[in-house]
């Protein structure tokens, strides 16, 4: 009888701990789907950008790095304004940190949902902004129009408020 009590409890067990590791499966497949967006990006993007009232020629490469885990996006490469935004995984979300032709580095963090085809980043912090008062990039909407369509927004602040947004409006270069 002992033997029994001890064997339905082990196979309780086994049962617990399998369901946990499936939940924990399924957890990190979630966390993948979001950065998997982002990896289908792999490639050359090309249109338009406007800030304020100018408008311009966009150019957007985006390339896997560190082995498939993070994303690295270069804008206007080779250019004068070039600026390198790296997205990957932080736990149950998905950070960023932009290196701005500003000379700061904001981090932010988005907590994408699973079907959505927007993914929107919020300032956590900066590196070298002496206060909160300088110019810096305060968050970034991601819009997955379609697999060869993207929208980005960014959201500058200066003297603590929103000061201005730039848009991309990118199709993938074939």
């Amino acid at each position: 009888m002992k033997k029994q009590i001890a064997w339905s409890l082990g196979l309780a067990l086994l049962a617990c701990a399998m369901g946990s590791q499936a939940q924990e499966g399924k957890k990190a497949a979630d966390k993948n789907l979001a950065l998997d967006r982002f990896k289908q990006l792999a490639g050359e993007w090309v249109g338009t950008h406007k800030h304020g009232d100018m408008k311009h020629e966009a150019r957007v490469v985006y390339k896997l790095t560190s082995g498939g885990s993070a994303v690295v996006e270069t804008i206007n490469p080779g250019g004068d304004h070039e600026m390198v935004t790296v997205i990957h995984p932080d736990g149950d979300a998905l950070a960023l940190t932009h290196y701005c032709m500003l000379g700061n580095q904001p981090h932010m963090k988005a907590t994408p949902k699973a079907g959505d085809n927007k993914v929107t980043f919020e300032f956590v912090k900066a590196t070298n902004l002496k206060t909160d008062k300088d110019m810096y990039m305060r968050s970034v909407a991601f819009t997955f129009v379609d697999k060869d369509t993207l929208r980005t927004e960014w959201t500058l602040f200066k003297d603590g408020k929103e000061s201005a947004k730039s848009v991309f409006e990118l199709k993938r270069k074939k």
